[in-house]
């Protein structure tokens, strides 16, 4: 029997992959959207392109995390054999600007769909996407599923709340439920307003004679940097498993922001020291200096591990917003890779 899955946040970097990866399996895949005036389908517009392949089992539904009524009716029709909630608003700087929206959407709205799971008593599977971001002020490096937690931003805040639930509700009404706490992933389809992409988008900009700077913040924050189609991979597995648990999925490698920047600048023939800016304006209240995973867990357990390394990732995110831009990424010795998504508003 065809299985069933039900992804929150379908529209994001993560549920773009997390649908492709399913469908490829044969899943009939549910997504949940919002409701908005501007179309915010651009990251899965491809999986509607074949018909016989994937449409007649890729359904979207208007649901928003902050309305626990439509959440509990769709669990209960849909009856999803897995659940992956991948909603939030994850912008660590937009938190503090919006905090209270924050909370509401990232950790209550993991509450409303476990208490949809309970009250409905459907047999599924739940995914929680726990972040990086709970270490905060870390305590230790490398950080694991046991390094006790230190949230610096009111998202990450909120995403520890949504993790305590997660374990509470498998420990008090017996749900499979995971924690997948994942380090930095980045893609082609990576929202414009993140670091990596700000790189990446705006050095292909530069090179099309579009802008001549771009704007950054601080340039020595590390951060365990992955691709997100390794990503979805894990957290697949992690519902696959004999029993739920909670799992760090990263590289075991950081890297600081300006490695990753004149990693770019290489590629493309740029000094950074002529393109980039430091804004002050991009620096946030409390900062996180550095996070680095330590996998094993994943790894011995699940059978998990990345595919694409540091440098692999920049390469893919580079070839593919020059041709956005209209150069050819070969002419910087670049493969043809998977096409970025221009989101403009609609992120």
């Amino acid at each position: 029997m065809t299985k069933k899955a039900m992804i929150s946040g379908i529209t994001g970097q993560d549920g773009s992959y997390l649908a492709e990866f399913l469908l490829n399996k044969g899943y009939e895949v549910h997504g949940l959207i919002r409701r908005t005036s501007l179309f915010n389908t651009a990251r899965i517009l491809h999986l509607f392109e074949e018909p016989t392949k994937t449409d007649r089992r890729l359904h979207l539904h208007y649901a928003e995390m902050a309305d626990s009524s439509t959440l509990a009716r769709l669990v209960h029709r849909i009856a999803p054999d897995e659940i992956y909630n991948l909603a939030a608003q994850s912008h660590v700087k937009v938190s503090f600007d919006m905090p209270e929206f924050t909370g509401d959407v990232v950790g209550i709205g993991a509450l409303r769909l476990l208490e949809a799971i309970r009250e409905t008593e459907i047999d599924t599977r739940f995914y929680q996407a726990s972040s990086s971001e709970l270490y905060g002020k870390v305590v230790e490096v490398p950080q694991t599923e046991t390094t006790p937690f230190y949230p610096r931003s009111p998202y990450a805040v909120a995403k520890l709340y949504a993790y305590w639930m997660t374990v509470n509700y498998r420990e008090a009404y017996n749900l499979f439920a995971c924690n997948g706490i994942l380090f930095n992933h980045e893609s082609p389809r990576r929202g414009e307003t993140f670091v990596t992409r700000k790189i990446t988008r705006g050095l292909a900009q530069i090179c099309a004679g579009q802008r001549s700077k771009i704007h950054l913040g601080n340039l020595d924050a590390k951060r365990d940097w992955g691709y997100a189609a390794d990503y979805v991979r894990g957290m697949w597995m992690m519902l696959q498993a004999d029993r739920p648990d909670d799992y760090v999925l990263a590289t075991g490698k950081t890297h600081s922001v300006r490695e990753f920047l004149q990693l770019c600048c290489r590629v493309v023939n740029l000094d950074p020291a002529r393109v980039v800016e430091i804004d002050p304006r991009y620096f946030r209240p409390t900062e996180v200096d550095i996070l680095l995973g330590d996998p094993t867990k994943a790894k011995e357990e699940l059978g998990w591990s990345t595919e694409v390394d540091f440098e692999g990732l920049a390469r893919i995110m580079m070839s593919s917003d020059l041709a956005a831009v209209g150069i050819d990424p070969r002419d910087f010795d670049l493969a043809e890779a998977e096409p970025a998504v221009v989101l403009g508003q609609q992120d």
